[in-house]
């Protein structure tokens, strides 16, 4: 099956074109999301719009067909973020001013480190766009 035209942008719009794991917006970046499969495709995941999630590039290649890690603290296997059932804020938290997001759970903590959500890249990138009041 492939994903309709309509239903990308309709994940698309839903996000807000941001990223649903890192918040990023395409706005900024000038990079369109992508369609992310929550539950990959290589392991039976569906087309159906509650499989799917709009996701920056960067996002999409760290996560790849994960969906599940370690959360570092606690050394548990858990499920990362879904971004279909659950509810970013419950998860995740702005720190450092907005440069960085915290895990405030297992689920948290563990996509924060699987997806890479503070690398060095986008941490600077999110402090230009603090400055120039485009970030959170």
């Amino acid at each position: 099956m492939t994903i309709s035209e309509q239903l990308r942008r309709q994940v698309i719009i839903e996000a807000d074109y941001r990223c649903e794991y890192c918040k990023t917006s395409s706005r900024v970046t000038g990079q369109p999301p992508v369609i992310e499969h929550i539950f990959p495709r290589t392991l039976g995941g569906t087309d159906e719009r509650e499989n799917l999630a709009a996701s920056c590039y960067r996002c999409n290649e760290f996560k790849g067909a994960k969906t599940h890690a370690t959360d570092p603290e606690t050394g548990q296997l858990v499920a990362l973020f879904n971004p279909q059932s659950q509810i970013w804020t419950e998860h995740f938290a702005w720190v450092n001013g907005g440069t960085h997001v915290a895990g405030l759970t297992p689920t948290g903590r563990a996509t924060v480190m699987a997806l890479r959500l503070n690398n060095e890249n986008i941490v600077e990138s999110r402090a230009i766009w603090m400055e120039a009041g485009w970030h959170p």
